[in-house]
């Protein structure tokens, strides 16, 4: 079902991409694009799909750069560039050379870390999650060595729990440690 649902969502995209004749609506084509492929190689990567997610992690990073170089203020295409730079900062060797050989290219997770801290202060669309990404993002970071990055981290989330008291994620993660979703 999630899958048929993100098929969807590209192809809208796609269509929408197709259709714009401005530059205001290519950008934010390329916005909802790279978006609906993003979260489409996360599910692929959940599923083991690897080949998959890899294919659709490239088509993300050229759909929001290339919104990013018609829009330089297009802060909330951030987002997905810095989760796909830091997970292939964090991937292990053999990952990150897939990722190169594919185009993807290696990571950087201190680019990744001011991209998303960015996007959570300026986003418009993407801040609460970019918010979220950033503060687990954080807390993994801290658990390398920098505790007073963990403690950042948990102050976001403690934001985010006030600020959504519904939101039992944010609740559960202050809970339990904030070990990350």
């Amino acid at each position: 079902m999630i899958d048929s649902l993100l098929g969807v969502a590209v192809s809208r995209a796609q269509d929408a991409l197709a259709r714009s004749d401005t530059d205001s609506g290519r950008v934010r084509s390329l916005f909802w694009l790279g978006t609906a492929l993003g979260y489409r190689a996360r599910q692929a990567e959940l599923r083991g799909s690897y080949w998959r997610a890899a294919r659709d992690a490239k088509g993300m990073q050229d759909a929001l750069e290339h919104a990013q170089a018609a829009d330089s203020t297009c802060v909330d295409c951030l987002l997905g560039l810095a989760i796909g730079d830091y997970a292939l900062a964090r991937a292990g060797f053999v990952a990150r050379i897939v990722a190169r050989l594919i185009g993807l290219g290696g990571g950087d997770a201190d680019r990744a870390l001011e991209r998303l801290r960015r996007v959570s202060e300026e986003g418009i669309l993407a801040r609460s999650e970019a918010r979220w990404v950033y503060a687990n993002a954080l807390l993994r970071e801290g658990a390398r060595g920098d505790p007073a990055l963990r403690e950042e981290g948990l102050r976001i989330i403690g934001e985010l729990a006030q600020q959504f008291p519904d939101n039992t994620v944010f609740r559960r993660a202050l809970t339990t440690g904030a070990g990350g979703p």
